[in-house]
């Protein structure tokens, strides 16, 4: 089974040294990864090309010239892992809050029933590192409001520690996603539950950035209410149709 990881990257390039070869090291054999890099300052896409020379059969690069968003990212690595024909398509952070020896889980619970698996921190046995009190209840908070509003059965809405079938990604219409930030994580979570997919949550250990900066912005928290009003509405208005 071709599994394909998709890792979006702006100004990652000291994560990336050491996150090449560990994902090589530490996943199955049969992993390739597609980096989709945003034009970075720091030559992320240069520390990519450098390790192609090692694994030329196995590490992928997007460059694309402007920061369009994590979510527009996983769009284009998607639409490549499913023309390189995989038949597992994960999406992880660059800067090891997600473990990489944690791949194998995930695939598993794939392999095992699920069409869509989720590394998360908030079923038991997850835990986050690194964050403060307000942080984490902030977190907590955005999530619970958009769980009740849209009536989510997923604990772990905005994961982006996620193994997806390829049957699950060609049956949703993740390419014309609107969200293109963060939000990006629950409008395709959305669309899974709806559709009926069986989705399994693995706890897992999220440990907060040591390398860098996080790249969550104001306008990212923003697009994350307008999306689930967003949704609501929609809700709403497909109930009251006669």
């Amino acid at each position: 089974m071709k599994t394909i990881v998709v890792i979006p990257t702006y100004n990652e390039q000291a994560n990336l040294a050491r996150l090449i070869p560990t994902l090589v090291e530490k996943s199955p054999s049969d992993l390739e990864i597609i980096v989709v890099d945003d034009n970075s300052p720091d030559k992320s896409a240069d520390e990519v090309k450098l390790w192609q020379k090692t694994y030329p059969t196995k590490l992928y690069l997007i460059e694309r010239p402007t920061k369009a968003g994590i979510g527009s990212a996983y769009v284009a690595g998607f639409k490549m892992a499913l023309e390189l024909g995989a038949d597992y398509i994960l999406e992880m952070d660059a800067d090891f809050s997600h473990d990489p020896a944690d791949i194998k889980r995930l695939i598993n619970a794939c392999a095992q029933g699920a069409d869509l698996a989720i590394g998360s921190r908030r079923v038991a046995g997850g835990q986050i590192i690194g964050w403060n009190w307000r942080r984490k209840m902030m977190s907590a908070g955005a999530g619970a409001f958009a769980r009740f509003l849209l009536n989510l059965k997923t604990k772990d809405i905005t994961a982006g520690f996620r193994c997806f079938k390829r049957n699950t990604l060609e049956k949703i219409d993740w390419q014309n996603a609107t969200a293109s930030g963060y939000a990006f994580q629950e409008e395709i979570l959305y669309q899974v539950e709806k559709a009926g997919f069986t989705i399994k949550e693995i706890p897992v250990v999220f440990l907060d950035r040591q390398e860098g900066i996080s790249k969550l912005s104001s306008n990212d928290i923003i697009e994350f209410f307008k999306l689930i009003f967003k949704l609501k509405f929609q809700i709403y208005a497909k109930k009251t149709q006669p």
